[in-house]
């Protein structure tokens, strides 16, 4: 592995963050951790997971250009990997694979696509540790979250080999005794999967699992900043028999890449996770050649304490729902409404709770929370609680840059939040917990509606009755009733409002990536 400038100064910089008692050991920690990271990725490399070149047709190549990106590892800025960085000619190329893959990879029967699957799950599954140790180099959560995602992002793959088999039609009674009328479901054809950087594996896994499974052949372009992840998944994918052109992945120059996704007629759907304002323009992008479009872009989510909650369940839920992956994720707690009755009770409880997690490299033993995921993160974290704190909100926990350095920030709690404040109105993204007081049940789901988005919300409350009122009442497309952490293959994920279109997961993820054909048979021995 290369240490690059970067790194040399970040851990510099480690040194400089303490006093000078505590410097030794800190300088000794950053170096521990720069070897576990270069141990994990000569191990990876060995294994034949840690690709670099993309896949097309089957092959693994370079960019034609033999241009090439870096991927770091954002715990201590080490570069884990250059990989080739794709644009126009080699994502044209992967269309044209998936296009011709798509007439063979379709006509197969549900059975055999099920079979070639399972066999994808079965080696993701087995390979769950070194998938962990990827997610974790090139992207920072700790390595049992990291695990986790791997499990998680396998349960698509799974779940969707058993759906292949379930994709019925239906038979309409005829107005007329000489006609049948049948409802074929058929799949769409080629799809251009654009996936984020904070679940590197599960969000490639819950589009290319439904995709595949229906038939659809994929074009998939993991983010710049965690490609490993992906091509390694790809790798299994071919060990398990998916064939030539059925899969395919570019990375690289993004917007060449989506370009050309776009504007290709052979690409019949694109399936997208990432932010409202991108989302938007691929929409728009998408219309020319009225492609087919799901969208699961960004969320607000509200956490919702009531006064009859109780507290243990709602601090536990709300850590879940907030600190995930740092904070990392679209589904996070946003913005925490909590009610007047409770609200002191629950910031000195929830800030207990906080306190407790401990902030470090991945590959630490007992880390609960990683780096963000590069230093424009961090910026954005520092420039929403500046405005907090200038129109009076207070912070109660952390609210700075961790001493570890790079781009690990302090999980924080920040009570007296206002609506007039940026962190109530977009996604900070980063592990700050904001604490909004409300008065009636009526005040919390207005703001908890008063936002463009709509993905997820939690809800915290002993009464049946008020549960049913507040989560019918909530513009969201996930609710979670008592509980933090909501996401399951068997339930479908997206939002509503500008937070996306469409449905992941779930016997309805299968139709984001069908065709209802409509067929009339008329009597064939009229004359």
């Amino acid at each position: 592995m290369v240490i690059g400038a970067a790194a040399r100064v970040a851990i510099g910089g480690c040194r400089k963050l303490v006093s000078s008692h505590t410097s030794l050991l800190v300088s000794s920690q950053c170096r521990q951790m720069s070897m576990d990271a270069q141990s994990v990725s000569e191990k990876l490399r060995s294994s034949g997971l840690l690709r670099t070149q993309g896949l097309i047709g089957g092959k693994w190549i370079d960019s034609y250009d033999n241009k090439t990106i870096k991927v770091n590892n954002p715990a201590t800025g080490e570069i884990i990997a250059d990989v080739a960085c794709m644009g126009t000619k080699e994502t044209n190329d992967a269309i044209a694979s998936s296009y011709e893959a798509f007439t063979s990879w379709s006509r197969l029967t549900a059975g055999e696509r099920s079979k070639v699957l399972r066999r994808w799950y079965d080696l993701l599954i087995a390979h769950k540790e070194e998938l962990g140790q990827l997610i974790t180099l090139e992207q920072g959560k700790p390595l049992k979250e990291a695990i986790g995602e791997v499990v998680y992002g396998a349960s698509f793959i799974e779940y969707y080999a058993e759906e292949a088999k379930r994709v019925y039609g239906d038979i309409i009674p005829s107005n007329l005794s000489d006609r049948r009328l049948l409802v074929l479901k058929q799949p769409i054809g080629v799809v251009g999967a654009i996936a984020p950087w904070n679940f590197p594996l599960a969000m490639i896994t819950r589009k290319v699992g439904p995709a595949l499974a229906s038939g659809c052949t994929v074009v998939v372009k993991p983010s710049e900043l965690t490609p490993l992840t992906a091509l390694a998944a790809a790798e299994l994918a071919l060990q398990a028999g998916v064939p030539p052109g059925a899969l395919n992945v570019v990375m690289g120059n993004a917007p060449e890449i989506g370009d050309a996704l776009l504007s290709s007629r052979q690409v019949r759907k694109i399936t997208f996770t990432g932010s409202t304002a991108v989302g938007k323009k691929l929409m728009a992008a998408a219309a020319p050649t009225v492609k087919k479009v799901s969208l699961e872009l960004g969320g607000n989510a509200p956490s919702i304490v009531f006064d009859d909650a109780d507290l243990d369940v709602a601090v536990k839920g709300t850590l879940a729902a907030k600190f995930r992956n740092s904070g990392q994720t679209c589904v996070c707690a946003n913005r925490v409404l909590v009610q007047d009755g409770i609200y002191d009770k629950f910031a000195a409880a929830f800030s207990e709770a906080v306190q407790k997690l401990e902030v470090g490299d991945g590959f630490k033993e007992g880390t609960t929370q990683g780096p963000l995921i590069n230093d424009a993160a961090v910026q954005k974290v520092e420039s929403f609680i500046q405005d907090a704190v200038s129109k009076g909100a207070k912070i109660i926990l952390g609210g700075k840059r961790h001493s570890l350095g790079m781009t690990f920030y302090e999980p924080t709690v920040i009570r007296d939040v206002s609506d007039n404040m940026l962190m109530s109105k977009e996604e900070i993204f980063g592990p700050v917990a904001p604490l909004i007081r409300f008065k009636t049940e009526e005040d919390a789901i207005r703001l908890a509606n008063d936002t463009i988005a709509g993905l997820a919300a939690y809800i915290f409350t002993n009464s049946v009755q008020r549960s049913w009122r507040v989560f019918e009442a909530l513009e969201y497309g996930l609710v979670g009733v008592n509980e933090g952490l909501i996401s399951t293959e068997v339930a479908p994920f997206g939002g509503v409002k500008q937070s996306g279109l469409g449905r992941e997961g779930s016997k309805y993820g299968m139709d984001e990536y069908l065709e209802i054909k409509y067929v009339c048979l008329g009597d064939m021995n009229r004359h």
